[in-house]
Order: C-alpha cells, then structure tokens, then sequence
C-alpha cells in the first residue's frame, strides 16, 4: 500500500486558495460581526451572492454563519474560517480568544482556518500560544493557516512602523502560519522592504473605509507596487454602494496587475511578483 503524501492534502486546499495560479489571493473578511455587530443592511447570504464570481477568491465567516448561507457561492470562492475573535466592548477589545477548532472547520467545509494575533496587547502571551497551537492542529491535518497579525496594544504609537509590520509578519511565518495578514506601512518602497524579509505570502489589510472609490483603488495600487502577494479588503467592499462591483474592481487590480491606472507607473517587476 502507497504511502500518502502528508502535504497532498494542504498544497491541494492552497491550490484552491490561490485559484487563478498567478501567486495572488484577494479575501475579503467578513468576520467583523462578531467585534462591531451586523455588517450591514441585508443578510450576508445575499452579500455572498453579490461576491461569487467577481474574482474573489476566498471569504472570511465565523462557524454560526455557515448555518445561514448558501454552499453554492462556493463554487469558485473559497471558505476560510475565522477561530478568534473579541468584542468592542471588552476592556481589552485587543485580546482574542479562540471560539473554534481546526477539525471544526474541517467539518464545516473549510479549506483555510485564520487566526487574529495582536501584538502589544496585554494578553499577547495568549494569542501567541493560541497561534503556535493552531499551526500545530493546521498540520495535523493539512489545513493551511492564514495568520492576521497587527501592531496593537497600550504601548504600541504607530501601529503602521515598518519594523513592527515586519515583526508581525515573522512571528506569523516563524510559528508556522502559511499566509499573513497585517498592515500596509504606508508606501510601496517601505512595504517592499517588509515583503523581501517575509518568507511565506503577505498580503495587506483593506485600509480604513472611504466612501471614495478611486482612492481604495489608489491604496490598492500603491499595496500591489510593494511587492504584496494580495488583498484582504473587508470594509471597503461589504460597506461599498455595490460590494459586487467594488470586489470585481479590486480583483481586476489583483490578479491582472497591467491594469493598475498609468498614473502609478508601475514597475512590472514588481507588479508581477507573485
């Protein structure tokens, strides 16, 4: 009898996250329910519906909203599944706390588990551990493990500092996360830096929302120049007038860098990186 391959079963669900074969991932998190309450007006099955087929390649849910949604808008999006979460209201809104398990998302359909880590909070020691543990439960079953990491706490001034990003992005690699997810530090040359010393693919939070589409283009731009290897924009598309039309302009952005507007002068170097 053959023996199996243990990654097989990890590169096939990566192979489902990177999709278009390009190196790029757009996501698009839509755990926010659970630390700011309803994303919006309208239920999310039908924000999915708007999502499905726009380029997005995966999309961020808590286990409770799997029960309310339609299984085919998965059809060429993938399912990651959020294990962390905090509230607004907590007296320390910076400490997460795991609510889920890697086999429970199995369960539930998942090809990808996330996890929130935020460094400087007073609990960091826990999200700390809660991450290591994960990556353990992630390679028990070859489940690739998307880690969004952030400069936050009491003591942290510019939660955007190139050396704090690109600590984020090291702790995600070095406990053995497969993606990270962190801030954008603010300029293509500086992320560029970030990026170089980030050995597994980093892609950079959405922004904070505006109301203006051209400039959550803009941001996008500058983000892909930096070398990043996507987008994880929440907000900025669920939020949006018409999230369909806001995704499939951000995916365009994404996955077919040419398209970038001529007033950023993209470098295809780097815009091609992947």
């Amino acid at each position: 009898m053959a023996v199996l391959n243990a990654s097989f079963a990890r590169g096939l669900r990566l192979r489902r996250l990177f999709r278009r074969g390009d190196g790029r991932l757009l996501v698009v998190p839509l755990d926010h329910s659970v630390t700011d309450g309803p994303l919006r007006r309208g239920d999310l099955n039908s924000l999915l519906g708007e999502l499905a087929g726009t380029g997005v390649d995966a999309v961020v849910l808590h286990k409770g909203s799997l029960r309310h949604v339609d299984h085919g808008w998965f059809g060429d999006m993938s399912l990651i599944v959020h294990l962390s979460v905090s509230t607004r209201h907590a007296p320390d809104p910076d400490a997460k706390y795991l609510v889920a398990h890697v086999e429970e998302a199995l369960r539930l359909g998942a090809d990808a588990v996330s996890v929130h880590v935020n460094l400087g909070s007073p609990q960091e020691a826990r999200q700390i551990a809660d991450l290591a543990a994960v990556a353990g439960e992630c390679d028990r079953w070859n489940v690739p493990l998307l880690a969004m990491v952030y400069a936050r706490g009491p003591q942290i001034t510019d939660s955007r500092a190139p050396e704090l990003v690109a600590h984020a992005a090291t702790l995600a690699a070095d406990l053995g996360a497969d993606i990270v997810k962190t801030d954008y530090v603010g300029t293509p040359e500086q992320m560029a830096e970030v990026v170089r010393g980030c050995p597994i693919p980093l892609i950079v939070a959405g922004g904070p929302r505006s109301a203006d589409t051209p400039t959550v283009l803009a941001y996008v731009s500058d983000a892909l120049r930096g070398g990043v290897a996507g987008m994880a924009m929440g907000r900025n598309v669920f939020q949006a007038e018409q999230p369909g039309l806001m995704a499939a302009a951000v995916a365009r952005l994404v996955h077919e860098p040419r398209h970038v507007p001529d007033r950023y002068d993209v470098d295809d170097r780097l815009a091609l990186t992947s």
